[in-house]
C-alpha cells in the first residue's frame, strides 16, 4: 500500500511560478514510475511529467517542456514539480501517481499507475 498527498497549488498570475509537492509514504520501491498529471474542465486527463526514482530520468508533455521540471528527493520521499512561466491554459486539477516497482519504459503509459492523491488546484489568470 502506497499513500500519497499533493500540495502547493494556488492562483497566479501569467509568467508566475509555483512548486507542487507530492508526500509519498508506505511501501515504496527504488526503481519505480512517478508522475505529475493535470485535468481541466472539458480537457483530456493528461500526463505532464514522468520521472524514474532509479535514475531520476524525466520525460513531459510537449506542452509544458523547458518550462516544468520534476524532480524527487530521495531522503525525504517526496516528488516535486516546478512550474515556471505559467500559462492560463496551465490552470488545472494537478495530481501525482505512483506506478509501484517496474522500468522507466513503462512511466509515460498512465494505466501503469495504481495509487493517486488528492489534487491540488492551480489557477493562472491574464
Amino acid at each position: 500500500q502506497v499513500f500519497l498527498v499533493a500540495s502547493g497549488g494556488g492562483s497566479v498570475r501569467t509568467g508566475g511560478s509555483l512548486r507542487l509537492s507530492c508526500s509519498v509514504s508506505g511501501s515504496t520501491s527504488d526503481r519505480a514510475c512517478m508522475a505529475w498529471f493535470r485535468q481541466a474542465p472539458q480537457k483530456e486527463h493528461e500526463l505532464v511529467a514522468a520521472i524514474f526514482t532509479g535514475n531520476g530520468a524525466a520525460s513531459y508533455a510537449e506542452s509544458v517542456e523547458g518550462r516544468f521540471t520534476v524532480s524527487r528527493d530521495n531522503v525525504s520521499n517526496t516528488l516535486f514539480l516546478q512550474m515556471n512561466s505559467l500559462r492560463p491554459e496551465d490552470t488545472a486539477m494537478y495530481s501525482c501517481a505512483y506506478g509501484g516497482e517496474g522500468y522507466w519504459s513503462n512511466c509515460r503509459a498512465s494505466h501503469e499507475y495504481k495509487y493517486w492523491a488528492q489534487g491540488t488546484q492551480v489557477a493562472v489568470s491574464s
